[in-house]
């Protein structure tokens, strides 16, 4: 069981949950030291006093601030256990928020909290649930290591976890590294997704997530302690890293990846016809504008041939009218025989 490095508590409201800091990680690196060459002897760093000239013991070497070249302040471990803070002996939870809302570049390093004895047992797992149902992460404050730190407070299986985090002007802006504006072809941007649906997974377990670089650093220590010559690496194909063709790229990527994972048949993205599509369109858009055009005429002259045609039976009707009310004027002024 890995040893506590921080004990305090929990502070949620008026609920108070003793806990101890554990750290939830470890580092599994080869380490080196430094050897003189000549005859292997081990080189160390001593700490001299600049005043006295001579090396000093680590019970004689304390804290400050320097205010001056003159002037220091000295600063206890005491004096830094015992500050005027709420957050000193507390890890002070000030809200709670979605984890979507916090950007992951700002958290950092996880530590597990566990509950200390017996008393802790029930408002620590009541602080644990209650995160589980809300799905939420909590945002707090304590001091550490000389500094007031801010945390996330999130459930792992059946254990909070607490994340570092660092402040909002801790964060430098991206802005400065911005990179030139350039255009993205939709083509290149269907083989990326096509190569990123390849290479999708439900899990990061298996032989691909291991440390390769510590495995090989310690085949060589292993192989230099029998005497023998290490191991050599296989020798990799050469790339020019000059990307000439993105969509050759792209579809060269997406057969190794499938190649990789076991499947079979060619993997290639296809490029978008995108100009004879846009020609399609606007000859499909031409063609309807003439049959428009055509009905249009249609109904124009149909609607002409109507109302001339009403015309002509309206003269007609009128003519026919004017004639025979001429000829009944002129059947009644003739003179009637005896």
């Amino acid at each position: 069981m890995p040893r506590s490095i921080w004990s305090g508590a929990i502070s949620f409201g008026l609920v108070t949950v003793p806990i101890n800091v554990q750290s939830a990680t470890e580092d599994h690196s080869v380490r080196f030291h430094q050897y003189h060459l000549e005859d292997m002897g081990r080189v160390r760093v001593r700490k001299f006093c600049e005043l006295e000239d001579r090396e000093v013991t680590n019970d004689e070497i304390g804290k400050g601030y320097e205010l001056s070249k003159t002037q220091v302040i000295p600063i206890s471990d005491a004096e830094l256990s015992n500050l005027p803070l709420p957050t000193a002996k507390a890890i002070e939870i000030d809200a709670f928020v979605p984890l979507k809302s916090i950007d992951p570049i700002r958290i950092g390093e996880g530590y597990y909290l566990s509950p200390d004895g017996q008393v802790a047992a029930k408002p620590y797992k009541l602080l644990r649930q209650a995160l589980a149902r809300s799905a939420k992460v909590a945002v707090a404050k304590w001091a550490w290591h000389g500094r007031e730190r801010l945390g996330l407070l999130r459930v792992r299986d059946d254990v909070i976890v607490l994340h570092l985090m660092r402040w909002p002007d801790e964060i430098r802006d991206p802005s400065e590294i911005t990179p030139p504006a350039v255009d993205v072809d939709e083509n290149e941007i269907r083989g990326a997704l096509a190569l990123m649906d390849t290479m999708t997974r439900d899990d990061l377990e298996g032989d691909e997530f291991r440390d390769t670089y510590t495995e090989a650093l310690e085949q060589i220590i292993e192989a230099k302690r029998e005497h023998r010559e290490p191991p050599e690496m296989p020798e990799q194909e050469a790339e020019s890293g000059k990307v000439l063709d993105l969509m050759a790229a792209l579809n060269e990527s997406l057969a190794r990846a499938k190649a990789s994972r076991g499947e079979t048949g060619e993997a290639e993205v296809h490029e978008l016809p995108r100009k004879k599509t846009a020609a399609k369109k606007t000859a499909a858009k031409k063609t309807a504008a003439k049959k428009t055009a055509r009905q249009t005429a249609e109904k124009t002259a149909e609607k002409t041939a109507e109302k001339t045609a009403e015309k002509k039976a309206t003269k007609k009707a009128t003519k026919k009218a004017t004639k025979t009310a001429a000829a009944k004027k002129t059947s009644a002024r003739r003179p009637r025989s005896a």
